[in-house]
């Protein structure tokens, strides 16, 4: 259900922030596991269920899309195309979660580069990889509330 005043979106916003807050110290801590691979699957399979949580907390996940009305949905469905979002309103598969993370494909290099240097090696990786999924997670919540709050902006000017 979409936020109904702009109080209830802010709060809604912290509330995505706490998850990604959780979830990137868990990508961080994965990147101290030395074995190949594990930290970025990790990092797919907890995006993999972080977007749709974010996209359904803020109303915006495709089923409750499609349960808007006519002119709601066009709204909003404008909105996101005109956010460009490779998320909202769309299934999200490993396939586009491994594409957003293409985007931030440098700091994944790196933190799989370094992981393998003692200590510095590993803290930097852990590092890097909060930090990434942090800003994926961090964008999307953006997205979420800047199309919820056009929306909100919308309907009180009619």
């Amino acid at each position: 259900m979409l936020p109904k005043t702009l109080e209830e979106l802010d709060y809604i916003r912290k509330d995505c922030y706490r998850m990604v807050a959780v979830r990137a110290v868990v990508s961080g801590s994965t990147s101290l596991i030395p074995i190949p691979g594990t930290d970025i699957a990790a990092d797919v399979g907890m995006l993999l269920q972080l977007i749709p949580a974010i996209s359904k907390r803020f109303g915006l996940d495709k089923e409750q899309i499609n349960q808007f009305d006519p002119q709601t949905k066009a709204l909003v469905l404008r909105f996101i195309q005109a956010a460009g979002s490779h998320f909202i309103g769309k299934l999200v598969t490993e396939q586009v979660v491994l594409q957003i993370l293409k985007k931030v494909g440098i700091r994944y290099t790196t933190k799989q580069i370094v992981k393998y240097l003692p200590f510095v090696g590993q803290a930097t990786s852990a590092v890097v990889g909060f930090s990434a999924m942090r800003y994926v997670g961090n964008s999307h919540v953006e997205e979420c509330y800047e199309i919820v709050r056009q929306l909100l902006e919308e309907r009180d000017s009619r």
